[in-house]
């Protein structure tokens, strides 16, 4: 199995035809390695949300290679898209999206009964999640019960329960506290780490991104590295 878990070959994307076009993404590389946390920074208008899109199969980019997990994404139908989406792609918001109607444990297990895993199985690993998020105590709160940093350990726990090759996180820290980011971001490192997966966290916060293992940017529509 190789250590190349994404692989972007001068990937392009531009909206709109003639004089009106715009190039967001023009001839972007990036490869992501199992096991690995790379932050993306950039400023607003970039082209942060347009490359994390094509890398989560969101959007169909106008030029380029898109390969996960050595499958080369480009030529896929729109079902075998959808079907490599949910079982390999984990994402993760800078707003959780729970459910509100849910407990903590059962917006884990949802994903997984979509998935076509069983009840049984689902709630189990829902729990072992919450226990790895430090959270397991909480597993009956609904989202309104919890805080916001609880809220968004649900989420990511949700991201991971279909053991995802890659996460890609937008933001995930945005709307929290610098220490609630603190726990929230070794939330996420300690599960890609364990589970072997590899994971594009855009942020603005430069104390976390320093803290992943490498940091990048967009620079007229290109990724490029970036020292902070």
């Amino acid at each position: 199995m190789s250590d190349v878990l994404l692989s972007l070959r001068d990937v392009r994307q531009t909206y709109g035809d003639g004089e009106a076009a715009v190039n967001v993404l023009t001839g972007a590389t990036l490869t992501i390695n199992r096991g690995e946390i790379v932050a993306l920074v950039a400023p607003s208008g970039a082209g942060k949300s347009t490359l994390l899109h094509i890398c989560g199969l969101l959007e169909r980019p106008t030029g380029g290679d898109v390969d996960i997990d050595g499958e080369r994404t480009s030529k896929l139908a729109d079902r075998q898209r959808t079907l490599l989406r949910r079982h390999r792609i984990g994402y993760v918001y800078q707003f959780h999206h729970l459910l509100p109607e849910f407990s903590a444990l059962e917006n884990i297990t949802m994903p997984q009964l979509i998935a076509g895993e069983g009840q049984g199985t689902a709630d189990e690993r829902s729990k072992a999640l919450l226990d790895i998020m430090g959270i397991g105590h909480r597993a009956h709160h609904r989202p309104a019960e919890l805080s916001g940093g609880e809220q968004q350990r649900v989420a990511i726990a949700r991201a991971a329960a279909n053991r995802p090759s890659l996460v890609l996180a937008d933001e995930p820290t945005g709307n929290l506290d610098p220490a609630t980011s603190d726990t929230v971001f070794a939330a996420l490192s300690d599960l890609i780490r364990q589970q072997n997966a590899g994971c594009i966290i855009a942020t603005h916060n430069h104390d976390l991104a320093r803290r992943a293992d490498r940091v990048v940017t967009i620079v007229q529509g290109k990724v490029e590295p970036l020292a902070l």
